[in-house]
């Protein structure tokens, strides 16, 4: 029977992300000319993926065996809708219509440096973002400015882009990648906390992305007997992590943890998966938070704030990516949230 359940759940997983498949291979910048209203978001991009050499993809699903940083610029259509990405349907995308990559270099030490310096000056906080399971790069890269630009929050963004194949069968492959990439994600916080210009820092993160983000603050905290002060907000989108696991990272945060909040939704089908292959354990981004035993848990627990979405149908077919597919939501993360304000559900 539980058989019969996990191949019927992946089925129809598989049917229903298909349905939302993105194109492959669009990431070479353009020489078109900008289009007039179009946004421009300029973010720095660390990765522990292998590079690929498919014109197009730049990095692929596989494992590099050190980090890289790269600075891309993304132009978001005049046109663009909230919660969407205009993704190009063709060779060579239109500004005008469609997300295009307007500059795309490797950035070493120095680049990296001048980077925070730059944004770090303009912008009040550090956004960083770290995706979840089955996300090519070209989809990291794309749906992160999308966040950003419909967000409007004042932050320079970082994305963290991990070793994932895009591919919905490949999860124990993206979850194995995510504990690879643990050590590079605490190096990349650890050098933002570091970087004079950085002020504040907000890290959101999405589903298998949540496991790896609470695993690298954890090692953080550990090696320096607590989190930078720098890091005061962290958003766990879909949590793909059992509640008990999380608990015991909560607690080896130190003694001034940064506010956590977590944007849960029972309707969540990745989360059913999820499920399923880990042995019916039940993922922390599918909890009921007014039932026991997480109610008193979560109400003893002042830094820590939950949404619950279940009612909310809005986001992709699978229900997992509400947290930027809602513009409610994504507006709200970035009036609030984002800046550095604490949630509460009836707001």
């Amino acid at each position: 029977m539980a058989v019969r359940r996990l191949t019927a759940a992946l089925a129809a997983a598989f049917v229903l992300a298909a349905c939302g498949s993105t194109p492959k291979g669009f990431l070479l910048p353009t020489a078109a000319p900008a289009a007039p209203g179009a946004r421009h978001i300029d973010m720095l991009v660390v990765t522990t993926r292998a590079a690929s050499p498919a014109p197009g993809v730049i990095y692929g699903g596989e494992r590099d065996t050190s980090a890289s940083a790269a600075e891309i610029v993304v132009s978001v259509p005049p046109g663009h809708r909230i919660g969407a990405v205009e993704w190009p349907k063709h060779e060579p995308p239109d500004p005008a219509t469609e997300f295009t990559t307007v500059s795309l270099a490797p950035s070493d030490k120095a680049n990296t440096l001048a980077w925070f310096n730059r944004m770090g000056g303009e912008h009040a906080r550090l956004l960083v973002f770290v995706h979840g399971f089955n996300t090519r790069f070209e989809s990291a890269v794309y749906r992160y400015a999308q966040f950003v630009a419909d967000s409007q929050a004042d932050a320079a963004p970082l994305l963290f882009t991990w070793p994932s194949r895009g591919k919905l069968l490949d999860y124990q492959y993206d979850r194995d990648s995510a504990i690879y990439s643990r050590d590079a994600l605490e190096e990349a916080l650890t050098k933002a906390a570091d970087a004079p210009a950085v002020k504040e820092m907000t890290v959101v993160a999405h589903s298998m992305g949540t496991y790896l983000t609470m695993e690298a603050l954890r090692q953080l905290a550990i090696r320096r007997g607590g989190l930078p002060a720098k890091i005061n907000n962290v958003v766990l989108a879909s949590p793909d992590i059992d509640p008990q696991v999380f608990a015991h990272q909560v607690q080896a945060l130190g003694p001034n943890p940064p506010h956590i909040t977590i944007f849960v939704s029972r309707d969540d089908r990745a989360l059913m998966v999820s499920r399923l292959l880990s042995g019916n354990l039940l993922r922390l981004g599918a909890i009921d938070p007014s039932r026991e035993p997480f109610r008193s848990k979560l109400e003893a627990n002042g830094n820590i704030t939950v949404i619950d979405l279940t009612k909310l149908k809005a986001g992709d077919s699978l229900n997992h990516g509400k947290f930027a597919q809602s513009p409610e939501v994504v507006k709200m993360l970035g009036q609030q949230l984002i800046n550095g304000q604490v949630l509460t559900q009836g707001e």
